[in-house]
């Protein structure tokens, strides 16, 4: 599965309702999870013992969470919710019907891949030991390009400012289209222009 070697394959159920009542979530929380996911099961470990990898300092093994979904989207509180709960590296593996997201959590962030046919997927192992590994996969889920000297964690937080900042320019231009007065218009073209190079200087 997602292209990894067949050492790292593992298969093994992961009972939605052990994971909840061990852990015992707010009922608000585990009514969302009970409604957006379906079954989950541990799909593969990556470790010195499946891979020809090193542990890192912090990293002695990453594994895989295959999540059934009963709905396309599944909710970010959900992906959190199960990374605090299980106190491991993980990627999550989100299917529904045929295709799959990946998604990781760094930074109380849920980072989210794009949605791929699961045959399409070919996750890259790439990095010394563990550690590398394991950021080289949060950029690639993340869509984070991790160039020399990059440090991951500000990457995170610089793309999650630029998506903001283009989230505001959107929601203003479609507000500036709708203005009628002459002066607020104005004001909104003022502002996209400032923020439209602030983005610009984030590049």
């Amino acid at each position: 599965m997602l292209g990894l070697p067949k050492s790292t394959e593992i298969n093994k159920p992961l009972p939605k309702k052990a994971v909840l009542d061990k852990f015992k979530p707010k009922p608000d929380a585990r009514k969302l999870f009970d409604e957006q996911i379906s079954r989950l099961s541990i799909m593969a470990e990556i470790s010195p013992q499946t891979v020809s990898t090193s542990a890192g300092t912090d990293v002695a093994a990453i594994y895989v969470i295959l999540v059934i979904l009963k709905v396309e989207e599944c909710d970010k509180k959900n992906i959190a919710l199960l990374s605090k709960l299980i106190d491991q590296r993980i990627i999550f593996a989100l299917q529904y019907q045929d295709k799959i997201r990946l998604a990781v959590y760094r930074l109380e962030r849920v980072l989210i891949s794009e949605n791929k046919r699961i045959d399409e997927w070919k996750l890259t192992l790439r990095g010394l030991n563990l550690g590398t590994v394991w950021e080289n996969i949060i950029a690639e889920v993340g869509g984070i390009d991790l160039i020399e000297d990059t440090v991951l964690d500000v990457a995170i937080a610089a793309k999650e400012c630029c998506e903001k900042l283009m989230k505001q320019i959107d929601a203003l231009e479609k507000q500036a289209m709708n203005e009628q007065q002459p002066r607020k218009k104005w004001e909104f073209a003022e502002e996209i222009k400032r923020l439209k190079t602030e983005l610009e200087g984030m590049g």
